[in-house]
């Protein structure tokens, strides 16, 4: 195995300026997942086309979601973390 220098540590996509850590709750079906949000707000976000069939997502992932803007309780999910990135965050503390 190759070591890097940094432990392991892999450099994560972090929240850009509307975006917030979220996590799956729930499946609701026609592309659109109940979550709920690092602010404590639950919210119905969508899965954009551009990720469906190609990204999965299922319940307990940790993802980044953008709010709408018009309509605070809908988002757009922009990002979906593998196991090892999520338990990477925990560990550093950007999500419970």
């Amino acid at each position: 195995m190759s070591d890097d220098g940094n432990g392991g540590r892999k450099n994560l996509r972090m929240p850009e300026d509307d975006e917030v850590f979220a996590t799956v709750t729930d499946m609701l079906g026609a592309n659109r997942v109940k979550v709920r949000c690092a602010d404590g707000t639950e919210r119905t976000a969508r899965i954009p086309g551009k990720m469906q069939k190609r990204i999965w997502i299922r319940e307990d992932d940790v993802v980044l979601v953008e709010p709408w803007d018009w309509q605070d309780e809908k988002a757009d999910i922009t990002w979906r973390y593998e196991k090892s990135e999520a338990d990477q965050l925990r560990e550093e503390g950007h999500i419970q």
